[in-house]
């Protein structure tokens, strides 16, 4: 799920603090502009990016985010992946659940992010860091 090369994508932010939510959410607004998403599907791409900065800053201090459109014959899709080398998740089933945080937050990010996309996937190794998949498909 790494992305093999940062060529292979469009859209590379390098996740260092809180300073950086708003350069993703502006230039992850953008970009799924120039590809020709939906407004509401801007919305929800940039929403997930939002999060996945986001949870990113609070738990690991540092990680990437990517992003790239696929486009294939039968679909369009964008794909956003987050990648950092924090504490890693315990139970990721229970992460991605519905109102469960160890950061005394409100439990929506993750599942948040999986109801906006179309796919969504998410590994972890404690010790090594997280990686977080997500696809939106667009017309």
């Amino acid at each position: 799920m790494h992305p093999r090369t940062p060529t292979e994508y469009a859209l590379r932010v390098c996740i260092d603090g809180e300073l950086d939510i708003p350069i993703v959410a502006s230039r992850f607004r953008a970009w799924a502009q120039r590809s020709g998403a939906s407004t509401i599907d801007i919305a929800r791409i940039t929403t997930a990016a939002i999060e996945l900065t986001t949870n990113v800053v609070k738990y690991a201090q540092r990680g990437e985010l990517y992003g790239r459109l696929l486009e294939t014959p039968r679909q369009r899709a964008i794909e956003l992946i987050v990648e950092d080398r924090g504490p890693g998740i315990a139970d990721v089933a229970q992460a991605i659940g519905e109102r469960f945080s160890t950061g005394g937050t409100l439990g929506l990010g993750l599942p948040g992010v999986r109801r906006l996309m179309d796919e969504f996937e998410i590994t972890s190794q404690l010790g090594r860091g997280t990686v977080v998949r997500a696809l939106k498909r667009i017309e």
